[in-house]
């Protein structure tokens, strides 16, 4: 396993996981295994200091980071994380698992993320912006249309692209609406963008339900995180006549077995930023989760939640991982022993990422499409990406996950071979 000097992974750690994940893969490579260790190692990580006035005129500093794992394939693309516990090793993972998902539904970008140290909801809105604005200035260098395109991702939204797009475009002298993704409507923004990651959640379930014979009328499905992947992803399925019968967030965790209304849900998280005091469910412990009598889980929280002990108590047929990176690779492997099929989050919440593409190539032309064409854009990228994946781990007998990475780093390293090393 290669190493690199400035991370030091744990058995559990979002960088180690993803290591395992490029190992796995390297048997079905054939001669592009040769490029292989262009996959451990990211092109480009930036370290920044993000010093900015507080509202009580102290001054606070915020570690920030932009790390662009390959661009072999094209710009970089990938969302940028405010949270407490972020690190460079797993913005490097994230960034990584970007490069993976743009090549597996065949999109024209590398992969990047970034992420500050932080919890904004100790921020006022003006210091939050203060911070925003001090984190585009220092990533700036490295960021641009054409060179790597930012995004949101947890505890980021529409409001944090539009500063950020601002920003860049007062340095540059430009109005550059196709510098990040995910804006607001009148700044460049895509219809459909807030909801594609959760529809994406739910187009590759629907396939997969079929797949397995599972009818979604009257499906169970269980929820870990109810931001705007796990919302959008719920509210779809029971559109389609499934049953929310369990939400976790970081309010705690709530089971109804009759099932969620999902219009009371979405107000309550509207209301209060969490789901925590919906009425009508039981609160349970929040371990107790994962032991929830369900058909379908969605584990759309952060990396690392689906751990050993927990994938052997999971009751659930299906997992979509609307998440990045919830499953460490033992509790893969357990799940497949298990028989529970497991759609991987480089597939399955890759219609965040399409739809912004899909709003970068609208910001170039200065052309919109409407939700519905966007929705249908959308529904046939995903359909005819996850279709070729099923069929290759078909033909090699193996999982989900390792055939998103056979189909996706073959891509990336036929481009990387073809272009060849400069100088």
């Amino acid at each position: 396993m290669s190493y690199l000097s400035y991370v030091t992974p744990s058995a559990t750690s979002p960088w180690h996981t993803y290591l395992e994940q490029v190992d796995r893969v390297l048997p079905y490579l054939g001669p592009l295994a040769h490029w292989a260790e262009t996959l451990k190692r990211p092109k480009r990580a930036l370290i920044v200091d993000v010093p900015i006035e507080m509202d009580d005129g102290s001054v606070a500093h915020f570690e920030g980071y932009r790390v662009q794992h390959n661009l072999s394939r094209g710009p970089g693309k990938g969302g940028v994380r405010y949270h407490p516990d972020v690190t460079l090793e797993e913005v490097m993972a994230l960034s990584a698992w970007m490069t993976v998902k743009c090549a597996a539904v065949n999109l024209p970008y590398g992969g990047a993320k970034g992420g500050i140290r932080v919890d904004p909801k100790r921020l006022s809105k003006k210091e939050l912006e203060r911070m925003t604005r001090r984190y585009t200035s220092e990533i700036g260098i490295i960021i641009g249309p054409q060179r790597d395109i930012p995004a949101p991702d947890v505890n980021t939204n529409a409001q944090i692209m539009a500063w950020m797009m601002d920003t860049y475009s007062m340095n540059t002298g430009t109005s550059a609406t196709g510098v990040v993704t995910g804006k607001p409507l009148h700044l460049g923004g895509s219809l459909g963008r807030v909801k594609a990651t959760g529809r994406g959640v739910f187009v590759t379930g629907r396939e997969a339900a079929r797949r397995l014979g599972m009818n979604l009328d009257g499906a169970r499905v269980a929820v870990q995180g109810f931001g705007n992947v796990g919302s959008a992803a719920a509210e779809l399925f029971v559109g389609a006549g499934a049953t929310v019968v369990a939400i976790q967030d970081h309010t705690g965790t709530l089971v109804n077995p009759k099932g969620f209304d999902m219009h009371a849900a979405m107000q309550v998280l509207k209301r209060d930023g969490g789901i925590g005091q919906y009425p009508d469910a039981e609160r349970i412990d929040n371990e107790q989760f994962w032991d929830v009598d369900c058909d379908i889980l969605i584990p759309a929280a952060l990396e690392g939640q689906i751990t050993l002990p927990r994938a052997n108590r999971i009751k659930a047929r299906l997992v979509l991982e609307g998440a990045n990176g919830p499953t460490l690779p033992e509790a893969d492997d357990a799940l497949r022993e298990r028989g529970v099929l497991v759609v991987p989050d480089v597939i399955c919440n890759a219609g965040g990422v399409t739809v912004s593409y899909f709003e970068w190539v609208q910001d170039f032309s200065s052309f919109f499409w409407s939700e519905d064409e966007i929705n249908v854009r959308l529904d046939k990228i995903m359909v005819d990406a996850l279709r070729y994946i099923w069929d290759t781990a078909d033909r090699h007998k193996i999982t989900l996950r390792t055939a998103t990475f056979a189909v996706a780093c073959e891509r990336i390293l036929s481009a990387r071979e073809e272009r060849g090393l400069y100088p």
